[in-house]
């Protein structure tokens, strides 16, 4: 019998000390966030046609033209999606690792349901990679940290 209250105490205060770590950690990167300086940028739609492109242009033009300073990544995703959710985090990471080289942003596909059609935006995550000249290329699907780097080397950085 007093084995199994000192196993029960011990569970408890293993439970206890798991919370409390859990809680701490939880609290942690919320902290660190509000200081944090926002590298992906969520975009609407009439910041996207002074940003990115001129969609009003595309009627006119059979390529529309970049209107970004550097090289950019445009994440359309929605809210709800869990591959989405996956992906925020490396593109958060990815735009600190490239800043000054390269722009990330990312457009709500339920918020700005126009951009996402212009684009033939049929499933999400879609990410377009917007080289400073050059045919922009669309990939889709949740990728890897190293899927990322690859295609940021070989359509924005070459």
């Amino acid at each position: 019998m007093k084995r199994m209250n000192t196993m029960l105490k011990l569970m408890s205060l293993a439970m206890a000390l798991a919370l409390t770590v859990n809680a701490a950690h939880a609290a942690g990167p919320r902290q660190q966030s509000k200081t944090k300086k926002i590298m992906v940028q969520e975009l609407t739609l009439d910041q996207f046609q002074q940003r990115i492109y001129n969609l009003s242009d595309a009627n006119a033009a059979s390529e529309l033209k970049y209107l970004g300073e550097k090289p950019a990544i445009v994440d359309f995703y929605a809210s709800w999606c869990g591959p989405c959710r996956m992906v925020a985090p490396i593109l958060e990471e990815l735009a600190a690792e490239y800043e000054g080289r390269i722009v990330v942003y990312k457009v709500n596909t339920e918020k700005e349901p126009d951009l996402a059609a212009a684009f033939g935006i049929r499933s999400i995550p879609s990410i377009l990679f917007i080289p400073k000249s050059g045919k922009p290329q669309m990939l889709q699907g949740a990728m890897p940290k190293d899927a990322f780097r690859k295609a940021i080397e070989q359509y924005l950085l070459k």
